[in-house]
C-alpha cells in the first residue's frame, strides 16, 4: 500500500489554512479601520516594538518578502506613518523609526490586534492556550532545523 496525501489532513495545509485565515481576517480589519495592508502593519509593529531597524532587518524579523517590506515603507514613509534616516557609516542602510502619527496609528494596531487575538483564543482554556503556545514554539523550531 503507497503512502497516500490527503491535503485536508496535512498538518502544515492545516497550519496554513488557519495561518492565511486568521492574517485575512485581522487584516481586513487593520485595513478598515487604518488604511493598512498585511506588511504595513507588520513593518509598524515590528518598528513599535524594535525601533531604528533596517528594512533588510524588519524583512527578517516579519518572514515578508524584502521587496513587500520595501514597498511597505515607501507607503508608510509617504503617508507620514515612519520617518527614515541614513546610518552615518554606511549611507545605504536606511534607519526606520515610527513617527508620531505612525505610534498613534501603532497603538491602535495593537489594541485591535490583541482584542482579536482574545477573541480567537476564548474557544481554548487556560491550559490549551498555554500547551498550543508551547507546541508551535517546539514545531517551529524542529521546522527550522529541516
Amino acid at each position: 500500500m503507497k503512502n497516500e496525501l490527503i491535503l485536508e489532513n496535512f498538518m502544515p495545509y492545516k497550519l496554513s489554512r488557519l495561518s492565511s485565515t486568521v492574517s485575512t481576517t485581522v487584516a481586513r480589519a487593520y485595513d478598515k479601520e487604518f488604511g493598512l495592508s498585511i506588511p504595513e502593519w507588520r513593518v509598524i509593529a515590528i518598528l513599535g516594538r524594535h525601533p531604528g531597524m533596517s528594512a533588510v532587518e524588519v524583512a527578517e524579523q516579519t518572514f515578508l518578502d524584502k521587496v513587500a517590506v520595501s514597498r511597505a515603507v515607501t507607503k508608510l514613509i509617504r503617508s507620514g506613518r515612519i520617518d527614515r534616516e541614513f546610518a552615518d557609516a554606511d549611507r545605504r542602510r536606511s534607519i526606520l523609526n515610527l513617527s508620531e502619527k505612525g505610534r498613534a496609528v501603532h497603538d491602535g494596531v495593537a489594541e485591535l490586534a490583541l482584542t482579536f487575538e482574545r477573541q480567537l483564543l476564548e474557544v481554548l482554556n487556560a491550559d490549551e492556550i498555554a500547551s498550543l503556545d508551547g507546541l508551535m514554539d517546539r514545531l517551529l523550531e524542529k521546522a527550522k532545523t529541516l
